[in-house]
């Protein structure tokens, strides 16, 4: 499974190792981590593994999260994407399509996880042929609610996620009828 996305800013394709050095940026990042539990990643080799993880989501799943560059100037901001759970429960669900981003501090407030967010969405219609996409934050997470609920997601309840021992948002958004 290959991606190639584009937005009017944005390059959308699949991680691969030469994304190790800007995962380790974005996931060393204590202030990117704030609302994901607040376990930033101290060593490369923590990003290498989450890449290779995704590279076997794409393989086994046909799926995973998506580097996002700057049309502009190529720089790795970035990920989105959609994910498959099928090793986790949340919400009393398993088995579901979640969206997800992840952008590099500099990058926020600037519509790009929207942007991203609307294109990974468009791929979930068109091409994986999807009736209904999930979506998950943390209760205190503001900017990625406004995201969701921006693209068109319902904020659907409020959960407790027991593993993790963090409360939750829980949204979702249904293909559109005229698509």
């Amino acid at each position: 499974m290959k991606i190639q996305l584009e937005t009017k800013r944005l390059h959308i394709r699949n991680l691969t190792e030469q994304d190790v050095d800007g995962m380790f940026a974005l996931d060393s990042d204590a202030e990117v981590h704030k609302y994901l539990g607040n376990k930033p990643i101290t060593k490369k080799e923590e990003a290498l593994k989450y890449i290779k993880d995704v590279n076997l989501q794409y393989k086994e799943r046909g799926i995973g999260r998506w580097a996002v560059e700057l049309k502009e100037t190529g720089e790795f901001i970035g990920w989105c994407g959609l994910r498959l759970y099928t090793e986790y429960t949340f919400n009393n669900h398993t088995n579901f399509y979640d969206i997800g981003y992840r952008l590099q501090q500099k990058f926020w407030g600037k519509g790009y996880a929207t942007e991203a967010s609307v294109a990974c969405l468009q791929y979930a219609w068109k091409v994986l042929k999807l009736k209904k996409v999930y979506g998950i934050t943390e209760i205190g997470n503001e900017a990625s609610h406004n995201v969701l609920l921006k693209i068109g997601f319902n904020y659907i309840e409020d959960f407790h996620y027991e593993p993790e021992n963090m409360m939750l948002r829980w949204y979702s958004i249904s293909k559109p009828s005229e698509l």
